[in-house]
């Protein structure tokens, strides 16, 4: 490495005390554009400011893990700041920005928070920013986007036991962020949390995202959280072309909490959700996945497990498509189930749910349950040991069940039914069914059976 590139080089001590950031300052103004941290601990007191238009190029790299940033000031260790105002086409991006701006890089480095108000990393306006290798912990937000982005890597990162959020896009416009092979567990405010922002093209692949919530974090107080949040219900926000894959997605019960949760408007003129979550092992919170207002949400392949209330809680949303999941319980005191409120033209097919248990769930809630629904389609599914019914429909319409098997396993049945109709509703199909055990139709419920085997 270059001397113009270390620290030291620009009087840096790195020995955990000296306060270091009047070097590292000078390191940034001077230097050769690679912020080059030495194995050792470097404490500074003031954010470290990077204006890419007017230094170049630019890198911050430490020496395979050793180097540690210490932050006993108010913001971020680091901000880097750039001008670029297009997309993601490179005809959008001025020359300047590719000759300048381009490509800055953080890696091998650890942030250690040492002020209550201590942040780690700080993006503003880069172009194709890279942050690999890189620990953030006992900050405020671990790595934290704000106001524009374009085409951000974050990969092989550790945000870890952070009192906000791991990862924060905060009233970001930013399309193309790709998140992967990171470790993001502990911060009490949420793993990954985009609020008031539009973002396009976001890939969460491949992580270990869990315990995003106050539990560990002592006398701070609890709030309403989750491993992913998205949140559009802000003027002007939206969130598109989303994939949720291949990750582990855990969690401790907390007030309030999921795994993921999705805040949309509900807005019919928005534009297409076009969000996939699949293939992921996510568990243990109130409610695992959460959509509310969401609109063209697939979710598909997964392990769902333990829940305080309902694994699946979809609210005033419409073409949520929901297939080939397993939901359960994992211990007997966590609940399972699957629960749609006021939401149309969703389809339900090829998943299991069990309860496993003798008494039912403390919430009391059915396997399946249909509230003020209407346009729902749930074939080839198996439901056991729900209490106190496998499905359970009230005031719904144009609901279709068909191949589906409800069963009780147990010695002594506990379920009251196999499947119950209640409340008001027209043109209900229930065909080709098997259902051992009593089912419940209202009169006004506007239900034909056909062909089920009882």
């Amino acid at each position: 490495m270059a001397d113009m590139s270390d620290v030291r080089q620009f009087g840096a001590k790195g020995d955990g005390t000296s306060d270091d950031t009047a070097a590292i300052r000078h390191a940034v103004e001077k230097g050769d554009g690679v912020l080059y941290f030495p194995a050792g601990i470097y404490r500074i007191s003031a954010t470290i400011g990077i204006p890419l238009a007017g230094r170049g190029p630019c890198a911050i790299t430490g020496e395979a893990g050793t180097s540690t940033v210490v932050m006993a000031g108010v913001g971020p260790a680091f901000r880097l700041t750039g001008t670029h105002g297009g997309t993601g086409d490179p005809g959008s991006v001025k020359p300047g920005v590719w000759k300048l701006e381009r490509m800055p890089t953080v890696r091998n480095i650890a942030i250690d928070g040492a002020h209550p108000q201590a942040d780690g990393l700080e993006l503003v306006e880069t172009m194709q920013a890279v942050l690999e290798g890189v620990m953030v912990r006992r900050v405020r937000h671990g790595i934290h986007l704000v106001r524009r982005n374009r085409n951000v890597v974050i990969s092989h990162c550790h945000l870890y036991h952070n009192t906000g959020v791991g990862l924060y896009l905060d009233g970001v416009n930013l399309h193309q962020v790709n998140v992967s092979n990171s470790h993001i567990s502990y911060n009490r405010l949420g793993g990954i949390r985009i609020e008031g922002s539009e973002v396009r093209n976001l890939q969460i692949t491949g992580n270990d995202i869990e315990y995003n919530n106050a539990k560990s974090h002592g006398g701070l107080p609890s709030e309403p959280t989750a491993e992913i949040w998205i949140d559009t219900t802000a003027p002007k926000a939206s969130v598109n072309e989303v994939t949720i894959a291949s990750n582990t997605i855990q969690a401790t019960n907390s007030p309030g909490g999921a795994n993921i949760r999705i805040l949309e408007k509900g807005d019919a003129s928005r534009p297409p959700g076009l969000i996939v979550i699949s293939g992921n092992v996510i568990g243990s919170q109130e409610n695992n996945v959460h959509l509310s207002g969401a609109y063209g949400v697939t979710i598909s392949g997964n392990t769902i497990y333990s829940c305080a209330k309902r694994n699946l809680l979809v609210e005033h949303s419409r073409l949520i498509t929901v297939g080939s999941n397993h939901f359960r319980r994992h211990t007997p005191s966590s609940g399972t189930g699957v629960h749609l409120v006021s939401s149309e033209d969703c389809t339900i097919s090829g998943c299991s749910l069990r309860d496993e248990s003798e008494e039912g769930q403390a919430s009391g809630a059915s396997l399946l349950e249909l509230e003020d629904c209407r346009r729902i389609a749930v074939s080839g599914c198996v439901f056991t040991d729900g209490v106190p019914y496998g499905i359970d429909a009230g005031n719904c319409s144009d609901i279709q069940v068909t191949g589906c098997i409800v069963a009780d396993s147990r010695k002594a049945p506990r379920a009251r039914g196999a499947l119950r109709f209640s409340g008001k509703g027209k043109r209900n199909g229930v065909a080709l069914n098997n259902l051992p055990g009593k089912i419940e139709i209202a009169p006004e419920a506007g239900v034909k059976l056909h062909e089920n085997i009882n």
